[in-house]
């Protein structure tokens, strides 16, 4: 007995013959003539050759059988355009979106890929937005930390390979020696230029302490499980602890020194709790030092409170201050109690968001003559409600903490003596924080940047392009990503693209803090800070305000030499 395969259910409570009998009287229109033809994926073998194809109650949507000519999800996802060159389509779209803290299943970053599909994983962030800014001359500055850079272009990268050992030589004494390199807006030859190679050489170099081979020491916030099982001699042993401690300060203090004395532009100091960013006076729209921690605990807030380390949270005030400007319009057509209840809330040091009720006042009760059957809230309630939303905003981005001038060196001193700054349990148990800096300092270790180029292929129509890539590994800081990209101008030909990885926690010190920072000067930027060992356009760049608020630049390209780029 030959019967159509519908999917649907008997109507009624019909025995099957005669459902049978129904199906061949009444076929159904909408059916396509293949369905018939072809069983469905989860139908069961038929048992004999006449048996009809029956429909498998399991079965649902996503598995049933689809019509012909329907795409698949991964066959709409990407497109090749129209031009059959896979330059033209956007860059993301060749590229699997992943974040950071998402696993993959290759134990090494560097794993040389042949073929490159668009769903594999080349360590691209998470989605790109779809709205880019307009094309400039340059890219705002980005004070996040980044941990992965992936550059592509349609010409190959070549100039970045087998550096001989007199270039990597010179690209290290240009380092140390501060020597600016000024190449022409485009090179013919890039892998002939020893002056190229010489300068991706200098801007891959930093500088970091303590320096332990075997341990990685960058990022520290949620590193243990990549520190777990290595060798920690010092763990479990204090005299070791305080050698180690001791010899932190040191370079601590002489990074700080350098900092005021404008030798040095700014630095990281990257403990396994926060992360906190040192900069010099003339950097990011401030005309004093400032430092920058994130993020911030109760407890780490009220001991620099104790010390008498004077601190804002100008995230928070931005919020709080945000919130009266639209309480304001519906606050006219109010009393003046409302405004004087509104206006007492305005002298708190640390506003605790979203409270904008009188805890003290309870007349309501007494208006309403249930005085007396409420259970009014004592003393010690109210504070718990208050802590309460203090700690909320522990751990995220809000809380932010801004230090500047001389409340610096007193959070240098707070920092040297925090017992609570190094692990006293785990795998990060009594090893110091790491200090990450652009430039030399004492008891610094000198360190490079990983580089590697992969010649990908990408399926364009029914054949297989080259696609050029670079990828950067390595605690990527912002006079870094500026210098690489300064590079690739000259050698790509004013084009390509590139997808960054952010080491999230330190995305928020992109946001704007020049309201609670003193005005700067072009005079400050242009007299002293040129001898801190920066390229006098990265200095530009790292002089202006951010703008990039509490993001970071997740992808940029550039086009005929003019920057597009999305946060």
């Amino acid at each position: 007995m030959a019967a159509h395969a519908v999917p649907g259910y008997s109507p009624g409570f019909k025995k099957p013959p005669a459902v049978l009998r129904l199906k061949r009287k009444r076929p159904r229109r909408s059916e396509p003539p293949a369905a018939a033809a072809a069983p469905p994926p989860c139908v069961a073998a038929p048992r004999g050759s006449s048996a009809p194809a029956r429909r498998n109650p399991f079965s649902s949507l996503d598995n049933a059988l689809r019509a012909a000519g329907t795409p698949r999800p991964l066959e709409r996802a990407w497109r090749p355009p129209a031009d059959g060159y896979p330059s033209a389509a956007p860059f993301w779209q060749l590229l699997e979106p992943v974040s950071e803290d998402t696993p993959t299943s290759r134990a090494e970053p560097y794993e040389r890929t042949d073929i490159l599909t668009p769903t594999d994983d080349l360590h691209s962030p998470a989605a790109v937005p779809e709205v880019p800014s307009s094309p400039k001359h340059e890219f705002p500055a980005d004070w996040s930390i980044k941990t992965r850079l992936l550059f592509m272009s349609s010409q190959p990268f070549t100039w970045t390979e087998h550096l001989k050992a007199q270039e990597e030589a010179q690209g290290f004494a240009q380092h140390c020696r501060a020597i600016e390199t000024n190449l022409p807006q485009n090179l013919q030859e890039p892998k002939l230029s020893t002056e190229l190679r010489c300068a991706f050489q200098q801007s891959l170099v930093y500088w970091l302490h303590p320096s332990l081979p075997w341990l990685q020491l960058f990022p520290r916030i949620g590193a243990d499980r990549k520190i777990v099982g290595k060798a920690s001699p010092w763990s479990q042993d204090e005299d070791l602890q305080q050698v180690l401690m001791s010899d932190w300060s040191v370079s601590f203090t002489s990074l700080y020194n350098l900092l005021k004395a404008k030798l040095c532009p700014y630095f990281y100091v990257c403990t396994y709790q926060f992360t906190v960013l040192f900069r010099a006076a003339g950097l990011a729209g401030s005309d004093v030092i400032t430092a920058v921690i994130s993020p911030t605990t109760r407890g780490l807030r009220e001991a620099m409170r104790n010390e008498g380390i004077q601190f804002s949270l100008p995230l928070v005030e931005e919020s709080k201050s945000r919130k009266q400007k639209n309480s304001e319009v519906n606050l006219e057509t109010e009393g003046a109690n409302s405004l004087e209840v509104d206006n007492s809330m305005e002298g708190g040091e640390e506003p605790a968001p979203s409270d904008d009720d009188d805890d003290e006042s309870f007349s309501w009760l007494e208006e309403m003559g249930v005085q007396d059957k409420v259970k009014k809230p004592d003393a010690i309630s109210i504070k718990l409600r208050k802590d309460n939303h203090e700690v909320q905003m522990d751990h995220k981005p809000q809380s932010l903490a801004l230090v500047k001038g001389t409340n610096t060196f007193t959070l240098l001193n707070f920092l040297i003596n925090c017992k609570s700054l190094v692990a006293v349990a785990g795998p990060q148990a009594g090893l110091p924080p790491t200090l990450l800096s652009p430039v030399a300092f004492r008891g610094g270790t000198m360190q490079t940047l990983k580089a590697r180029s992969i010649n990908a292929k990408a399926r364009v129509r029914l054949a297989y392009e080259n696609i050029f890539s670079l990828e950067i590994v390595g605690p990527i800081m912002p006079h870094s990503l500026h210098a690489l990209t300064m590079l690739l101008k000259a050698a790509q030909g004013g084009a390509f693209s590139g997808v960054f990885y952010t080491h999230e926690p330190t995305a928020v010190f992109n946001a704007d803090l020049a309201g609670a920072c003193p005005a700067l000067s072009e005079e400050t930027v242009h007299k002293d800070l040129p001898t801190c060992g920066l390229h006098p356009k990265t200095l530009d760049q790292l002089s202006q305000r951010p703008t990039l608020r509490k993001s970071s630049i997740r992808f940029l390209e550039m086009k005929d030499y003019a920057y597009t780029w999305k946060s």
